[in-house]
């Protein structure tokens, strides 16, 4: 289940989405085969990808090949509101009231315990 939300949330917001296109790529090599038997995939791609954007008979073709446009990437943004009184905590039925301190006088700062020749205390 996560994979599966993680893989359609990468392929929407990143260029993995490009990954789809793989089967034009396989066709558009077949196709350049059929015209050059002795081209070789190596070749292929450098032909695509190397060279720039290089307008030849079949450059609308060329363009619906992977990684050569750019034309679903987007961006988002997730904000996220709460509202004040949305209940983060379960409440109790009944509440009791204490008073707590927030402090501890042991680590109080003073020129006493600041002053390094103190004797030993005891516990």
């Amino acid at each position: 289940m996560i994979i599966s939300i993680l893989s359609v949330y990468l392929i929407s917001t990143t260029e993995l989405y490009q990954l789809v296109k793989l089967p034009m790529l396989v066709e558009h090599f077949y196709e350049h085969k059929g015209q050059d038997r002795d081209i070789t995939l190596w070749e292929f791609l450098c032909m695509h990808y190397a060279h720039g954007d290089v307008k030849d008979a079949d450059h609308d073709k060329d363009m619906k090949l992977p990684f050569k446009s750019h034309d679903g990437c987007s961006s988002s943004s997730v904000i996220a509101y709460i509202p004040k009184d949305f209940p983060l905590i379960a409440k109790p039925a009944h509440s009791i009231s204490k008073s707590f301190t927030i402090y501890d006088e042991q680590f109080l700062t003073s020129s006493f315990l600041a002053c390094i020749w103190q004797p030993p205390k005891t516990c």
